[in-house]
C-alpha cells in the first residue's frame, strides 16, 4: 500500500514544569493571564506530524513517503529519516527558512501548553499531487499543515481519486469552517480526539451522525480511555494498552494512527487496526520525544498478544 503522509514537519522542543498549570490560573482574572513557567529540563526533538506517523508506520515494515516543506536546517533530519527506511524524496527544502518547530511544555499531569512556529511549513501549498504523475498514492493523510495546503491537499486528492484519511486535529480552530466541512464530507475516514470531535462538530455545523455517514469510518481517541471506531451503525471500543511508565504525552496520537494504518495497509479488520493503533501509543507513551521508541515487528507481536487475541492475523507483519 503506497501512503503518502503530508503535514507538518518539524522540530520538538519539549519541556517538563515539576508542577501543574491549573495552579497557576486565576480563574477570575482569565481576560489577563501573564504566566511564565520555570521548567526544569528541555531536549530538542525529531518531530511534526507527518514524519511521527512515518516512523511508526517504518518500524512496522512499510515505506511510507513523507510530503511536506522544511527549512534549510533540515539535511540531519533527513538523513535520519532515510535511515529509517522512510521515503524523503517528496521534502521539498524552502531557502532562507528555518524547518517549523513546536514548543511543548509538560506538567505533572501530563496536561501541555504549546505554541507552533510555522516557517518552512507556510509553503506547503505550493506542493502538488500532480508531481506524482500516473504512479499515485492509493493513500495519503491529510494531517494538521498550512491551513491553505490541507485544503488543496483535499481537494487534490478528490480531483485525481485519491482515497484521504482526514486529521485536522490541532487546526481546527485554524482552519476555515467551509474547508473543514469540506474535508470531511470527502474524506475516506476521519481521526480526532474527543475533544477534537465536540469542536468539529461546534466549527463545521455538523452533527455526529452526519460525520459518521459521511465517512466510511471514524476514530475517536479517548486517551487512558482508549478509542472508539465508528463504521456505519457499528462501534467498536478499543481498549488501551497498559504502559510500563508514562514519560511524554507528545506524539502518542500519530503513533496510533501510524499502528492503525499499518493495519489498513495489511488488510485487517477495524478492530485489529485500532488495537494496533493503541499498542503503537504505549510504545511512545513509554519514551521521552515522539520517534525515540522503537520495536521490531516480532517484539510487536508478541506484546500484543499479551493483551489481544488476533486469531493469526499479524502472522502477516512477520512474513
Amino acid at each position: 500500500m503506497k501512503i503518502v503522509c503530508s503535514g507538518s514537519i518539524a522540530y520538538d522542543y519539549l519541556m517538563t514544569f515539576p508542577g501543574y498549570f491549573k495552579d497557576h490560573f486565576l480563574t477570575e482574572h482569565l481576560d489577563k493571564i501573564s504566566l511564565s513557567f520555570l521548567v526544569d529540563s528541555m531536549t530538542k526533538q525529531r518531530g511534526g506530524i507527518a514524519p511521527n506517523i512515518a516512523y511508526t508506520l517504518a518500524l512496522l515494515g512499510e515505506r511510507p513517503i513523507v510530503y511536506g516543506t522544511v527549512g534549510e536546517d533540515f539535511g540531519e533530519y533527513r538523513a535520519w529519516l532515510d535511515a529509517q527506511g522512510i521515503d524523503t524524496s517528496h521534502i521539498r527544502v524552502i531557502p532562507g527558512k528555518f524547518t517549523a518547530s513546536f514548543f511543548a511544555n509538560t506538567d505533572l499531569s501530563n496536561n501541555q501548553i504549546a505554541s507552533f512556529y510555522t516557517g518552512a511549513m507556510a509553503h506547503a501549498a505550493e506542493l502538488s499531487l500532480t508531481e506524482f504523475g500516473s504512479d499515485l498514492p492509493d493513500l495519503v493523510v491529510i494531517s494538521p499543515d498550512d491551513p491553505t495546503a490541507m485544503r488543496e491537499r483535499a481537494r487534490e486528492c478528490r480531483q485525481l481519486g485519491i482515497a484521504y484519511l482526514f486529521d485536522p486535529s490541532q487546526q481546527i480552530a485554524r482552519n476555515d469552517p467551509a474547508d473543514l466541512r469540506e474535508g470531511v464530507e470527502g474524506a475516506h475516514c476521519l481521526f480526532v480526539n474527543e475533544y477534537e470531535y465536540e469542536l468539529l462538530q461546534k466549527r463545521t455545523g455538523l452533527t455526529s451522525d452526519q460525520i459518521k455517514k459521511a465517512v466510511k469510518f471514524a476514530v475517536v481517541t479517548c486517551g487512558e480511555r482508549g478509542a472508539l471506531i465508528f463504521e456505519g451503525s457499528q462501534t467498536y471500543l478499543i481498549d488501551a494498552v497498559p504502559v510500563d511508565t508514562i514519560l511524554d504525552p507528545t506524539g502518542v496520537g500519530d503513533a496510533f494512527r501510524g499502528g492503525f494504518l499499518r493495519g489498513m495497509s495489511l488488510g485487517v479488520d477495524l478492530e485489529t487496526c485500532g488495537r494496533m493503533g493503541s499498542l503503537a501509543a504505549a510504545y511512545c507513551l513509554e519514551q521521552r520525544g515522539t520517534q525515540n521508541h522503537r520495536y521490531t515487528p516480532a517484539e510487536f507481536v508478541a506484546r500484543y498478544r499479551r493483551h489481544f487475541d488476533d486469531h493469526g492475523k499479524l502472522d502477516r507483519l512477520l512474513s
